[in-house]
């Protein structure tokens, strides 16, 4: 048989391409120019350019890399403004895809059946390995030299990995004649492409959820999800669990919002991941404000506690316990590994007035807007993140995914000036059951 049938080779300049122009074809409203569906549409297009410019600065000179980080950084400040707008947007009438919802479907697994090959294919480094590595050295009660978190994964609690790095390793046909330096490599790139794979399909089917029981829309649903899978940077970095294994559980929050403890445990779970999504909490706190601040907050902490409690367990002494602690929690991990990205073209002294902006503006969406909905939640999130990325000092700006399903949400959503916590929050058992609470309202 011919080879070149089975053979498909696709670089990421020409998907860019191809895949801008499919995004326009579908979701662009030739009929409506001036609408603000068409500009979000032509911001996310503009994105595509950045990651590659990043992307081919190793084979072109430093140059090219410094002018795709520029990009990204000014592509990511008009979507910034365009996220906190959104807020003050009150008028969002349905624009449906111009392709009917069969053939989006199509088009969706379709696309998530050439991501889940494009992960599988991922060329990983050394680097991209040793989050896997550590997992399996937590999870044999073996303890890590201290400062071994590597610059490519980034401050993040290795064992998450293993929420589909098990399954995967089940696939792998374990060999005597296989040398077992060979056969642990081979379980370390199960692991990071299948906490990818589940990742990239976590998101699909929360934005799917999100449409159909949030949005009311289940077409909506599937036009988000074929919308992140159409994103050039998507499939561009497909394979690293360190770009996309925070987007799934921020996600998921959104799905679980009507479950204040739930939303809590993934919250601290995508803290866990990399300590940015710190910045979420006074929003996430001020929308359950109202009703189910408390079970928030006992999700947001048992999770937190339960991640260090597994740290002291496989550690050999306190010190060692600490030592870990401030690899996988500290914000000053990234430090170690000197100013990188965005922050080798800017003075990285800098840095520190970008850091009190960015928590004077978590700080302030405590208080503001003071009447929080879900599309609030969902377009102050993908803000919030999407501002971490002028601070992050390890390929900054290159983060896309950190808030690029949010951002999608927030584009295809409709009108949700009515969920707010008083109306889609049920009482906790505590409250319906208090009988202090029965005499004030009978009273």
């Amino acid at each position: 048989m011919d080879p070149s049938l089975y053979q498909f080779e696709l670089s990421p300049t020409t998907w860019a391409y191809q895949a801008s122009l499919l995004i326009v074809a579908i979701f662009f409203r030739f009929n409506r120019l001036a609408s603000v569906r068409n500009l979000d549409l032509l911001l996310v297009v503009l994105l595509a350019p950045g990651p590659l410019l990043v992307a081919q600065g190793a084979r072109l000179g430093p140059d090219v890399e410094r002018w795709g980080y520029l990009w990204l950084m000014s592509v990511g400040g008009l979507l910034f403004v365009r996220l906190f707008v959104d807020v003050l947007l009150i008028r969002r009438p349905l624009l449906e895809p111009n392709l009917s919802p069969a053939a989006l479907t199509f088009v969706g697994l379709s696309l998530l059946a050439f991501l889940t090959v494009s992960v599988a294919t991922y060329p990983l480094t050394s680097a991209d390995l040793e989050g896997a590595e550590r997992a399996d050295q937590l999870l044999h009660l073996e303890h890590a030299q201290p400062g071994a978190s590597p610059a490519t994964y980034g401050p993040g609690y290795p064992l998450l990995h293993l929420l589909a790095g098990v399954p995967s390793k089940a696939l792998i046909n374990s060999s005597a004649e296989r040398p077992a330096e060979e056969e642990h490599r081979l379980e370390r790139l199960a692991t990071i492409r299948g906490t990818a794979i589940a990742s990239h399909l976590a998101i699909v089917v929360g934005l799917l959820i999100v449409g159909y029981r949030h949005f009311a829309n289940l077409r909506t649903g599937i036009a988000a999800a074929a919308l992140y899978l159409l994103i050039p940077y998507t499939a561009q970095f497909a394979g690293r669990p360190d770009h996309v294994l925070t987007a799934a559980l921020l996600v998921w929050a959104v799905v679980c919002y009507r479950r204040p403890l739930l939303a809590g445990v993934l919250i601290a779970l995508a803290i866990g991941v990399v300590y940015y999504p710190a910045c979420l909490l006074p929003l996430w706190l001020s929308f359950y404000w109202a009703r189910g601040r408390g079970r928030f907050i006992a999700g947001v902490v048992a999770t937190l506690v339960a991640l260090a409690a597994t740290l002291l367990l496989t550690s050999s002494s306190f010190s060692d316990f600490l030592a870990q602690g401030r690899d996988i929690f500290r914000w000053t991990a990234d430090e170690e590994h000197g100013p990188a990205g965005f922050w080798t073209i800017v003075d990285p002294a800098y840095r520190l007035p970008v850091a009190t902006l960015l928590v004077a503006m978590s700080m302030s969406l405590a208080l503001w807007p003071a009447r929080k909905n879900l599309g609030t939640l969902i377009s102050c999130s993908a803000g919030v993140m999407l501002a971490t990325q002028f601070w992050s000092p390890r390929e900054g700006g290159l983060f896309l995914a950190w808030y690029l399903p949010l951002l999608v949400l927030a584009v295809m959503r409709p009108n949700l000036e009515d969920r707010i916590a008083l109306t889609v929050l049920s009482e906790s058992r505590f409250r319906r059951r208090s009988p202090q609470v029965r005499l004030a309202q009978a009273a």
